[in-house]
């Protein structure tokens, strides 16, 4: 691989290198519908039946044949229809048939009266409005023909599909096999959550946070811990992440300055060009290609790790995945209710609050110190402000573009 460009790039041109270069995982697999929460379906699903599969009525009311209603007299009840309890009889030319929602129409019925278009006559029934063929029939198929396509490849399932699969009568569905993803975190000043800080240390954030979202992602993670500032420590743990996912990410070590043992088993091991973002946190980040596997390389502060995971790995993922639909959502331009510091040269990424003022309009706020060691900032948020490159400070007032949190983010 051709090592990239020095300088700094913008988050679209490193975005799009990475997924020019990359293909979705082949292997598929087929589950069951309890195991296929947050699963990319594989191939579409074509539905095996009608949905209805029967004619049904709309409402409660009356089954009636049009003939039956020329002469205006009320009409006698021959028989009721429940939804499961079909009417079987025989139904008598000057009849109708009382009927339920959901309830097979009776052979011959052209129509169903809703209940408040009619009145008791005695022990028959007046019809009081006009009634028009097929009015308030479901008909077989309407919603879903057998033969339909109802889901296309690439599709998360979630609580909008997988009930439909079941309504379909669907007991399995082809997926894309999960992404095996690796993870480590490189620095002698790391500790695991949990454990007592000696002087200097810190605790490994990142990792931590890193998993929860992966997790979220529905891949499966490798957690290969921490790896201390040793060149042989990390080479092992290298060819280990290699040997086993399909994507190998690790935090800290790629910053200027820092020790060079990355950067020495990457040029061992893979090829692989060190980028400069021009963004706001996030500067330091690596993309490249191991022997078995894609290698992104975040920084060592705990935002700039979050905020490179969520615009250039989690689209990197859902490319490799398989998923066809955006990652990120679209972003959307609103006023900003605080003032914002920005030094113009690079997209700046701020925490923000959307909400909506006392007139109904949406607007942003910011949640304080944007420094990208200030993790709280994110419980905080619900959206990045998004300020261009050339930007300088932002007043209170002026229109700002802001992207809200996707599913990776929110609590």
């Amino acid at each position: 691989m051709e090592a990239f460009t020095a300088g700094l790039i913008s988050l679209d041109d490193a975005l799009s290198t990475m997924l020019d270069r990359v293909t979705p995982v082949a292997e598929t697999e087929t589950v069951p519908l309890t195991a296929a929460t947050g699963r990319i379906t594989a191939a579409a699903v074509i539905s095996p039946v009608d949905v209805p599969p029967f004619a049904n009525s709309a409402m409660d009311g009356y089954a009636v044949r049009l003939a039956d209603l020329a002469t205006g007299n009320p009409l006698p009840v021959a028989g009721k229809a429940f939804a499961g309890t079909p009417f079987s009889g025989e139904w008598p030319v000057g009849s109708c048939i009382r009927i339920m929602t959901g309830a097979p129409v009776p052979a011959g019925a052209e129509a169903v009266v809703m209940q408040e278009e009619t009145e008791q006559a005695g022990e028959a029934v007046k019809f009081l409005a006009t009634v028009n063929a097929g009015q308030n029939i479901r008909l077989a198929g309407e919603d879903i023909a057998q033969g339909a396509s109802v889901l296309s490849a690439g599709i998360r399932l979630g609580t909008a599909e997988l009930p439909l699969l079941a309504s379909l009568g669907v007991p399995k569905v082809a997926v894309k096999r999960r992404l095996r993803v690796a993870v480590f975190s490189t620095g002698d000043e790391l500790q695991p959550v949990g454990e007592p800080l000696a002087a200097g240390q810190i605790y490994d954030t990142n990792r931590f946070a890193v998993r929860l979202m992966l997790e979220k992602l529905g891949c499966e993670v490798i957690d290969l811990g921490i790896i201390r500032d040793n060149q042989a420590a990390l080479r092992a743990a290298f060819i280990e992440a290699d040997s086993r996912a399909d994507v190998v990410i690790s935090s800290g070590g790629v910053s200027v300055g820092e020790a060079d043992y990355t950067k020495a088993m990457l040029e061992e091991l893979g090829k692989i060009g060190f980028w400069k973002l021009a963004i706001k946190p996030g500067k330091p980040f690596a993309f490249g290609r191991l022997q078995n596997s894609w290698f992104c390389g975040l920084p060592g502060n705990p935002v700039s790790a979050v905020l490179t995971f969520y615009q250039l790995v989690q689209p990197l993922l859902a490319k490799l995945s398989g998923l066809t639909a955006a990652a990120l959502p679209p972003r959307q331009r609103v006023k900003s209710a605080s003032s914002l510091k920005k030094t113009p040269g690079r997209l700046d990424f701020q925490r923000g609050k959307l909400s909506r003022n006392a007139l109904g309009e949406l607007e942003v706020s910011s949640t304080g110190p944007q420094g990208s060691h200030v993790f709280s900032s994110f419980s905080q948020a619900n959206c990045f402000i998004v300020l261009e490159r050339d930007r300088g400070n932002v007043q209170a007032g002026e229109w700002v573009e802001v992207e809200p949190f996707n599913s990776l983010l929110e609590g």
